[in-house]
């Protein structure tokens, strides 16, 4: 690893730092470096807080004057809820800004760095950019698709199975397996299932994670037809809870609104028979939700894989045996009739948690 790449390095170890508490806001670390050394860094540690350049720049006082920068993203060159750092920049006499990547909000891309060159600051940009870019990903699709970063995520058998044929699914991981989808939630926006998940399971579906934040829970329920005593509907004050109907029911929508729950309805085109999963992507996206974790059931997997609303994929493994034809399957109402049109991953990444395996990885849709 040539230097340069490991300041950069660096800058992306720091950014990680903010995973989780930085949304809608991107991650982003800052290092500089003078004859060879580190002279100051710091991160994005919070949306509404000070941004990464500005933080190092508290830490390198006077040996920011000719020092240089390495950054994952593009420096800011606008107001927002701070100030732009490309100003405390430029005042600050640094020499060079070394930038993974273009910043993807319209309001910066590309005139950030060229703020910095017309001052005088001799800039790059592109180095580590595909590690830079995977770990914004989120932040990247909800600027340049304005709906959420979108991870499906189940848990099955060696025989491809997430339930017995009675229903049974407690549990098919271990508890490091869940302990892991515990960690995934805490770093996500927004949780989302179907209600014959509600009915089946009555879940929580919050993180568990001690001094993590809760993600809003979302409910797929075309007819309201959540119980009023379900565990969503009982832990409200812990994490918001939004219904996401299709056939509008003003009735149950008082009672759940007097539960503490967001009631919102996007019928799909063609009746109310169906949650329009496209309206309900781009409200959340304009809402500032920008990564979304899909947990099931196996209908809503496949409305998802159909609507092409999955960008990337996390499957639980264990090492079980189910059997039986009738026995529930992770993919309902989607599926392809020749393995030549089968959905491949790529980038994929396999991760041990015991004897279970994680299999994480992007699809391409067709």
């Amino acid at each position: 690893m040539t230097t340069p790449e490991k300041w950069m390095e660096r800058a992306l170890v720091l950014a990680k730092k903010g995973m989780g508490k930085t949304s809608p806001n991107p991650m982003v670390g800052a290092v500089f470096v003078k004859d060879g050394k580190i002279v100051g860094e710091g991160f994005h540690r919070q949306a509404g807080l000070p941004h990464a350049e500005i933080e190092a720049l508290k830490k390198a006082k006077e040996k920011a004057k000719g020092a240089t920068l390495y950054v994952n993203l593009e420096p800011c060159c606008h107001y927002g809820k701070t100030p732009p750092c490309t100003s405390a920049l430029i005042e600050a006499g640094v020499a060079k800004v070394v930038a993974a990547m273009l910043d993807p909000n319209p309001n910066v891309n590309g005139k950030g760095l060229q703020a910095l060159r017309d001052a005088g600051i001799e800039v790059e940009v592109g180095l580590l950019k595909k590690k830079a870019q995977k770990l914004n990903e989120c932040f990247i699709t909800w600027m340049t698709k304005g709906r959420p970063f979108i991870t499906l995520k189940y848990a099955m058998t060696l025989d491809g199975k997430i339930a017995t044929s009675t229903g049974d699914s407690k549990w098919i991981t271990s508890e490091k397996s869940r302990q892991k989808v515990h960690e995934i939630r805490s770093v996500h926006d927004a949780i989302l299932v179907g209600i014959n998940t509600v009915l089946s399971d009555n879940p929580l579906l919050t993180s568990r994670i001690p001094n993590a934040k809760n993600p809003i829970r979302i409910v797929l329920d075309t007819h309201l037809r959540i119980p009023l005593d379900s565990n969503l509907l009982q832990t409200v004050s812990e994490s918001p809870v939004w219904i996401i109907g299709g056939e509008e029911n003003l009735q149950k929508k008082e009672s759940l609104e007097k539960k503490g729950a967001s009631v919102l309805f996007f019928p799909d085109k063609n009746g109310k028979e169906k949650v329009s999963l496209q309206k309900l992507c781009a409200y959340l996206g304009a809402n500032a939700i920008s990564s979304l974790l899909v947990e099931g059931g196996a209908k809503v997997h496949g409305a998802f894989l159909s609507e092409k609303l999955v960008d990337k994929m996390a499957v639980f493994i264990a090492p079980k045996l189910i059997g039986n034809h009738d026995a529930k399957s992770p993919i309902e109402n989607w599926g392809k009739a020749f393995l030549k049109e089968a959905v491949r991953l790529h980038d994929v990444e396999m991760t041990p948690l015991g004897d279970d395996v994680l299999i994480e990885g992007y699809p391409k849709i067709e």
